[in-house]
């Protein structure tokens, strides 16, 4: 029995995910590189952001919805491309897509996940991406593009940092070996890069992500872009958006948080571009924070395996839901009756506490 009766926010999800999980499990997905600075910088950095409340404005008729990429979400939380979610929970992505489904919001489905991306197409009726690697392997590549349309998928998102292997010193004394995803042709060896498993090529360049584009037949969406530069050169190769990512600090470490160099992605992108973000989100005040700096939404990553842990489907949809409810308080609170009202103004920069 967990200490926590109830949980009532995503830290409560994690003690309970903490106490179920096998260490090693807990510790990959917790885990970030090195000494783990920019996990922790990913959450601390909304702290140096403060609202400005407004009121006397008409909040009766709150809408949290908007849209991605032309199409309607419920609201502007999405579920983030995260690899395994069967080490939280037998269902796995499963679980993960129905409960998305259910809170009206997307799915990016990981390179990575245990689950087979045709068979879990069927699982439920809601919004799918695929993510990939600029793999080496150019075939493997066109394979699951194709794959992608067909089963319905409704963008790619093209993960970007991942062309080195990271040193995640968690998973070294743990001795972890990570699973093989399962939608890995049984004929091919998986993607290399380097001589490591997995990821994207180290010899990639703007001509791939250029070359993806170009076969996609589909919205690609460029994630682990963390300055203005590579910002203008996704929208110098056609893409449909980009994630400001760190990859949850488990790549790079000692690198800014994500929000703190979100305004310089939105100016970059100068409206050619979606810009979405990803990283340290546990509140809905973060999420309204994001939006407040340009961001047209976020991404969650572990809050989600927390969920998974605790209840797999409902979890997820428990840990969806606590987000709405605060992105809502929040709304009310600062007078902003929808999210197109959430603007620069509704934050000020704020000293550390």
């Amino acid at each position: 029995m967990s200490s926590i009766a109830e949980p009532i926010n995503l830290f409560d999800f994690e003690a309970i995910a903490k106490e179920r999980l096998p260490k090693e499990e807990y510790d990959y997905i917790a885990g970030g590189a090195t000494d783990e600075i920019s996990v922790d910088r990913n959450r601390r950095a909304y702290a140096t952001w403060a609202f400005r409340p407004r009121v006397l404005r008409d909040v009766s008729g709150l809408d949290l919805s908007t849209t991605v990429l032309g199409a309607k979400v419920d609201f502007p939380v999405l579920i983030a491309p995260c690899g395994g979610h069967k080490k939280a929970h037998p269902e796995g992505e499963f679980a993960t897509f129905r409960a998305a489904a259910a809170c009206g919001s997307i799915f990016a489905v990981s390179a990575n996940a245990s689950a087979d991306f045709t068979e879990l197409r069927q699982a439920a009726t809601g919004r799918l991406w695929l993510q990939l690697y600029p793999f080496r392997d150019k075939a493997t590549t066109k394979e699951w593009l194709a794959r992608a349309k067909q089963d319905g998928y409704e963008a790619v998102c093209v993960t970007l940092d991942s062309q080195w292997p990271a040193k995640r010193e968690r998973n070294i004394r743990n001795q972890y070996e990570n699973r093989r995803g399962a939608n890995y042709s049984k004929d091919r060896p998986r993607p290399q890069r380097g001589t490591h498993p997995g990821g994207g090529d180290p010899a990639a360049t703007w001509k791939d992500l250029a070359w993806i584009k170009s076969i996609a037949g589909l919205p690609v969406v460029a994630k682990g872009i963390m300055t203005g530069e590579d910002v203008a050169l996704c929208a110098e190769v056609g893409a449909d958006g980009v994630i400001v990512s760190n990859h949850g600090g488990r790549h790079l470490d000692n690198t800014l948080a994500t929000v703190e160099v979100l305004s310089e992605a939105v100016n970059a992108a100068a409206g050619k571009l979606e810009v979405y973000l990803d990283g340290g989100i546990r509140r809905g005040a973060d999420v309204v924070k994001a939006i407040a700096l340009g961001a047209k939404a976020v991404f969650i990553g572990r809050p989600l395996f927390w969920g998974l842990a605790y209840a797999g489907e409902q979890g997820v949809v428990r840990v969806m839901n606590i987000l709405r409810e605060e992105i809502e308080i929040t709304m009310a609170k600062c007078g902003r009756p929808n999210i197109a009202s959430i603007d620069a103004s509704t934050i000020a920069k704020a000293l550390p506490l």
